[in-house]
Order: C-alpha cells, then sequence, then structure tokens
C-alpha cells in the first residue's frame, strides 16, 4: 500500500472540521494501521491532495468518517463526484454521520447528502469523543441506500463505538 501524504489530508481536515470532530495527528496516524480504515484521496496535476474520504470498511457496512476538499477547490462538485463513485462502488450499505438539521449550515449538509440518495435516520445518537476532555456530540445517521430498520442501527452503533471510538456501548445511554 503506497504512503499516504498524510499531512496535506490533516490541513485539509483542520481548515474544514472543528476539533471536535476529528483526532490529533499522532491519533490520525495510527489509525492508519487498521486495515478498516481507508483513506481515498484525489489529486490535482501538480500532485497535491484536493480532497479525501476516510472510511471504515466493516464486513455489514462502511461507514464515511470524514470526506473534505480543499478550500480552494470547493464548489466544483469534486466532494460530490468522489461521494458518488465511493457509493457506487460500495456493495453494503454506506453510513455517516451529520449534525442536526438545526440551521441552514447543517441543513444544505444534509441536503447534500440527500441528493446522493442517503436517508436522514430518526435514531438518537451520540458521536464519543475523539479527544481528551471533550464530551459527546449529538448528531444523527444517514445512510444509503435506503433508511436503517433498528436493529441495523444498534449493531452499526456497537461496530462504530468499539472499533472507531474505541468505547464499549455501555456508557452510552
Amino acid at each position: 500500500m503506497h504512503s499516504h501524504p498524510l499531512n496535506e489530508i490533516y490541513a485539509i481536515m483542520e481548515a474544514s472540521f472543528p476539533d471536535s470532530e476529528f483526532r490529533t495527528l499522532d491519533g490520525q496516524k495510527a489509525l492508519l494501521a487498521d486495515s478498516r480504515y481507508r483513506l481515498i484521496t484525489d489529486y490535482d496535476n501538480q500532485g497535491r491532495v484536493t480532497a479525501f474520504i476516510a472510511a471504515w470498511e466493516f464486513p455489514v457496512f462502511r461507514f464515511v468518517e470524514h470526506i473534505a476538499v480543499h478550500p480552494a477547490v470547493r464548489g466544483q462538485g469534486l466532494g460530490d463526484r468522489m461521494m458518488r463513485d465511493y457509493i457506487s462502488e460500495s456493495i453494503t450499505p454506506v453510513l455517516l454521520e451529520v449534525e442536526p438539521p438545526l440551521n441552514e449550515w447543517s441543513r444544505r449538509r444534509v441536503g447534500f447528502y440527500e441528493r446522493l440518495g442517503f436517508f436522514l435516520n430518526p435514531f438518537e445518537y451520540r458521536q464519543p469523543p475523539l479527544r481528551e476532555g471533550q464530551s459527546e456530540l449529538p448528531l444523527k445517521i444517514m445512510s444509503y441506500a435506503q433508511p436503517l430498520p433498528e436493529e441495523a442501527f444498534s449493531l452499526f452503533k456497537e461496530t462504530v463505538y468499539r472499533h472507531v471510538y474505541k468505547v464499549s456501548d455501555s456508557h452510552h445511554e
């Protein structure tokens, strides 16, 4: 497997997400050893990273943890194209976390995924903290290509808590 230009990817993360939604650089580097964690990158013709998808690939579903586009090339449909490519090659459901659609920005984000064929699920969900000293985030789970039955959501939550966030479900009521 070729080495990832993780520093470039990390810089896009820092420009795209609040600190609570991504790990420290060391935490991020540690994930590269996990065979279920996959980074898909897009490059410009100078070989610089323009966008990436960070996903966890489990036997019964895929979980997109991050998708982000470099600020200099946003608005050109790059994220849309990468997500379409990713879901078109997926043979299992694709899930991701979104902020609840309570303001214009979060509604636009949900709309972006709905146009790709994702469904907003009603279940209560909290993202465990990714860094020391942070609190949980109340989020919603979107799923492609259909809404999740409750038992599938429960399996997803248990798997993601254990492997992505390294917590047991018992901490989260």
